[in-house]
């Protein structure tokens, strides 16, 4: 499990530095891509997208996991007229930025999930880019990722209603390179920028959440988040005499080099990414 220092790691470079080459709302996930679209379009689309495996509304109470600078939670209020959310993350830097947003009938913690104790059930669950924290490199080797899935999905069903249903958006470890340049490159960005996580293998994802968790559809947008990496890359690069500025050559370099071995691990296969909609099965 990503710790919190691992996530500042990973998230709070500052705020600023990723409103530069994110979209506006700061969607650090896999965007839905039809042609024409924008950047802005298309992270709209995806979240239009697991609202609806989500089953979000008025009526229904919201958990966002790993809610990152809000996107989500301002999407549920203002697009799906949820009266009612919460939103978990373990970065302070996107904490505050959310806080900022004032967004009504939005709450908000500073947690690690096994932490989280609500004091009443959701309706519906989100988590967008979060799963990839639930293990860490060290529980693969040793052969305790399955038993830290698990324990996620049984959290998750313990903090909903009967009937709840869990959209769930993750990259994939696909077919990983057993050698050479490119497995070091993914090395150095599991240890440089997201220190502590370790994206699953989708058999490992449906045999854990399955006693929770009906599995009702799997959708796999490796393509989607080749082109939306390749945007991102794109913007950096716009607008790198600003980051190089403000952040520093080093900094440049490094989501220079992160963001160009993205594109090439969507491109090789080495990661896929997969959106499930699950239901909650009621356990006797």
């Amino acid at each position: 499990m990503s710790t919190q220092a691992d996530i500042e790691v990973s998230y709070d470079v500052g705020n600023e530095f990723f409103a530069l080459w994110l979209d506006s709302e700061r969607n650090y996930s896999c965007a839905l891509w039809e042609d024409g679209d924008d950047l802005e379009t298309a992270q709209l689309r995806k979240l239009a997208y697991l609202s609806e495996q989500a089953g979000t509304g008025p009526d229904t109470r919201v958990l966002d996991i790993g809610c990152g600078w809000g996107a989500n939670l301002q999407f549920q209020v203002d697009r799906r007229g949820v009266r009612r959310a919460h939103g978990i993350t373990l970065s302070p830097a996107q904490l505050a930025a959310t806080r900022d947003r004032a967004i009504p009938g939005v709450t908000l913690g500073l947690c690690d999930y096994r932490d989280f104790a609500p004091a009443e059930p959701f309706d519906a669950v989100l988590s967008i880019g979060m799963f990839e924290h639930v293990v860490s490199p060290d529980d693969v080797w040793a052969g305790r990722h399955l038993a830290r899935y698990a324990d996620f999905f049984r959290r998750v069903h313990s903090w909903t209603r009967p009937g709840a249903a869990f959209a769930l958006q993750t990259i994939l470890r696909d077919r990983m390179p057993r050698g050479g340049p490119d497995l070091e490159e993914l090395r150095w960005a599991t240890s440089s920028i997201f220190p502590g996580g370790m994206a699953p293998r989708l058999e490992d994802v449906l045999a854990t959440a399955e006693p929770y968790w009906e599995v009702v559809r799997v959708r796999t947008r490796r393509e989607h988040y080749r082109r939306t990496c390749e945007e991102w890359l794109r913007r950096l690069r716009f607008r790198a005499d600003i980051v190089r500025e403000r952040w520093g050559a080093a900094v440049l370099a490094d989501y220079e080099r992160y963001l160009s071995l993205c594109v090439l691990a969507f491109d090789r296969r080495y990661q896929s990414l997969a959106q499930f909609s699950l239901r909650r099965r009621e356990i006797r």
